[in-house]
């Protein structure tokens, strides 16, 4: 799926850099460097810049606790709870909620994102709203440390990507524990049950109970 299928762009600061590609995993590479460059920009009435390449809204709130490291953009009411810990290149939309001992690298983290109780997200893209039970994570690396793959209309295609988490639509539910593999898509407005292991490519308004089991939401 292309960006714009899966996300509002409008809702990112990073709108530009997801634009540059065709499909948006396709920008995990570039994230360090844009968010380097689009700091440089940003308005000094609203963001302060609290060390080298580590830039914060005066209206976000981050806890003493909290871990980050650079490249960092925080936007504007963002709040980065006790013991979250940013490894870097990383930029937290406008609203979004990163928590206790949450653990967020490479990533981009739309706005009004709730990743609020003890999870991973790697190499990843999180669209508008999407919000992820406690204990929920994406997983970036394939264990056999080989190219990630995504399917696309049905067909596998190699990303030439070791590391690849999830691209994960606006307003996606993520229940509990739930695992998505390396390369694993989702479509907007979809839900994923607790406890689920997710692979490939999830439709949007699905409802995921098991990997053999995804049926359509009722609209």
């Amino acid at each position: 799926m292309k960006s714009m299928e899966l996300f509002n762009l409008e809702k990112t600061i990073a709108k530009d850099l997801l634009l540059k590609k065709e499909y948006p995993w396709q920008i995990l590479g570039d994230i360090k460097d844009f968010i380097k460059e689009k700091g440089a920009t940003l308005c000094e009435d609203k963001f302060l810049k609290i060390k080298e390449d580590i830039w914060i809204a005066k209206t976000a709130k981050v806890a003493d606790t909290a871990s980050l490291n650079g490249p960092l953009i925080i936007d504007e009411e963002a709040e980065i709870r006790h013991s979250a810990f940013i490894r870097g290149s990383v930029i937290i939309g406008k609203g979004a909620v990163v928590g206790n001992s949450t653990e967020v690298k490479n990533s981009i983290i739309f706005d009004n994102v709730q990743i609020p109780h003890y999870n991973y997200i790697g190499d990843s893209v999180l669209g508008y709203k999407a919000h992820f039970g406690a204990g929920a994570l994406t997983s970036n690396v394939k264990s056999d440390k080989t190219f990630v793959s995504v399917v696309i209309g049905g067909t596998k295609q190699s990303t030439n990507l070791k590391k690849f988490g999830a691209m994960v639509g606006d307003e996606v539910e993520i229940g509990c524990h739930a695992v998505l593999c390396p390369g694993t898509i989702i479509g907007k407005n979809s839900t994923i049950y607790p406890l689920s292991m997710v692979r490939g490519t999830v439709s949007e308004d699905s409802i995921f109970k098991s990997q053999d089991n995804i049926i359509k939401k009722e609209k």
